[in-house]
């Protein structure tokens, strides 16, 4: 049997790549991951909280950004595409890119089956190294439940909001979310 060789790839290469790929992807530690495609509900609640959000944060000094933009963690030397990204105040790049944020205020996952864990443990402790970041938070697809992660100080406190008429409150960037506003037509709600 013949041993399969590692692919390594430098960030630099990845960035290359990634630039006239069809498709997106993750890099880590030399490595490159396919992301998965997304489910109806995946999107449609994606895309309603980011018009919600985008409602909300007019007129203040915050910008959203969709999955289209990348985020570089230094620390670990990840690349990721989250669901959701805000910055409030001056917007830092990666050097010399234009196109991977480095100091998000706010992260949002929504979860699937094949990322569920991953959002939770693995990337969220990617996401926990970046100085920038007070809120994570991961909101469900398939029910109407969403886990809002705020730092305070060293440690990460949790609160879990269940239910469509559950409020959610943003507090790093002073809005809040009806669940039922972010659950409008998926295929589960009558």
């Amino acid at each position: 049997m013949l041993a399969r060789k590692k692919m390594f790839f430098t960030p630099e290469e990845y960035l290359n790549m990634e630039e006239a790929a069809a498709y997106k992807s993750e890099y880590y530690n030399g490595e490159i991951f396919a992301m998965a495609g997304g489910t109806s509900d995946h999107s449609l609640v994606a895309v309603s909280l980011t018009v919600e959000l985008g409602q909300q944060l007019k007129g203040k000094p915050c910008r959203l950004y969709n999955s289209d933009m990348r985020l570089y963690i230094k620390q670990g030397g990840l690349f990721t595409y989250p669901d959701i990204m805000v910055v409030c105040g001056k917007i830092e790049f990666m050097a010399n890119r234009k196109d991977t944020l480095a100091n998000p205020l706010l992260i949002v996952e929504v979860l699937s089956d094949s990322t569920r864990a991953y959002d939770r443990g693995e990337k969220f402790n990617f996401y926990k190294t970046l100085p920038t970041l007070q809120e994570y938070i991961l909101v469900e697809c398939e029910t109407a439940r969403v886990e809002r992660y705020q730092r305070a100080g060293e440690k990460w406190t949790v609160e879990t909001y269940e239910g469509l008429d559950a409020i959610v409150p943003l507090e790093s960037i002073d809005c809040q979310v009806v669940l039922k506003m972010i659950y409008d037509k998926v295929s589960w709600v009558d």
